[in-house]
């Protein structure tokens, strides 16, 4: 999955990285104001394809010096503290996500990897629902305190991923992929586990990521591009703009990934790789 994954209204892009945006409007989505602080946030994300889950969250506030988040049940789920020449600098925005474990026993993987399965009831059951609290100290001892809360509304994956050298489709999903099937996620709602099954979660935007599938540390890796469209558009459907395509060499693979972002800004991702662009030998035949 990509790394720049937080649900903000904003894009980054690194050094030397390439974000074109299409013509499609786009959603904005920015967290509320967080009593104290400019913004909190925490969040569920799947990736449905690889089959792994993570807690990610966000804290902005004003040159504190220490910042902290403890979940529903009181207890301290991290705690931060700026030292050296960063207590000078003070701390602002601090964005981290959680390593994401396996949740399914995937065939490919590590036997490492598959020693730490986490699977989306054990997921649920560490991360509780409900209200998150942070906690900020400014140089002079001034405290910043927020709340923000953490849901299990989770929007189902995204279906049928597709790219045909112009546009990038797909559908509607019912399911959190390798995560859990339909049947999983029913039964999860009625043994009060869920309090909504994905495929009935409503979706506010729909994140499309295109990007080239290429080994690390080839320049042409940092050609990406990035969208976020509502989540109720007619047509599941954007168009790649003709120009980010003209940047990328001849019979360039690529790779796509859809995401599903419900009003909480739980995130639930669909990849599917083996896609050409500017196909003309085509990729396969470019690589042997």
């Amino acid at each position: 999955m990509t790394d720049f994954r937080l649900r903000k209204q904003a894009l980054w892009s690194v050094a030397g990285t390439a974000v074109l945006m299409a013509s499609v409007p786009t959603v904005v989505s920015a967290t509320e104001p967080c009593d104290d602080f400019g913004e909190c946030k925490v969040l569920i994300e799947i990736n449905a394809s690889d089959g792994d889950i993570g807690f990610h969250f966000l804290m902005d506030g004003d040159d504190l010096l220490a910042g902290g988040i403890t979940d529903p049940n009181g207890k301290k789920v991290f705690q931060d503290q700026a030292k050296g020449p960063l207590a000078d600098q003070k701390l602002t925005e601090t964005f981290a996500e959680s390593a994401e474990p396996l949740c399914w026993e995937d065939p490919d993987a590590d036997e490492e990897d598959l020693e730490d399965i986490v699977t989306l009831e054990e997921f649920l059951e560490r991360w509780a629902e409900g209200t998150y609290t942070f906690s900020g100290r400014g140089e002079g001892g001034e405290k910043a305190t927020g709340e923000t809360e953490l849901t299990y509304m989770l929007p189902a994956a995204p279906a049928d991923v597709d790219f045909d050298g112009t546009q990038i489709t797909w559908d509607a999903g019912d399911d959190l992929g390798n995560c859990a099937s339909y049947n999983d996620l029913t039964n999860l709602v009625s043994e009060g586990v869920l309090p909504e099954h994905p495929e009935n979660v409503n979706v506010d935007a729909y994140e499309v990521v295109l990007e080239p599938d290429v080994e690390d540390g080839d320049p042409i890796g940092n050609l990406v591009f990035s969208i976020r469209v509502p989540g109720d558009i007619m047509t599941t459907a954007v168009t790649v703009p003709a120009e980010y395509l003209a940047s990328l060499p001849i019979d360039t693979p690529v790779k796509v990934e859809v995401g599903a972002i419900g009003g909480e800004d739980n995130a639930t991702f669909t990849e599917e790789d083996g896609f050409c662009a500017n196909e003309d030998q085509g990729c396969d035949d470019e690589e042997e």
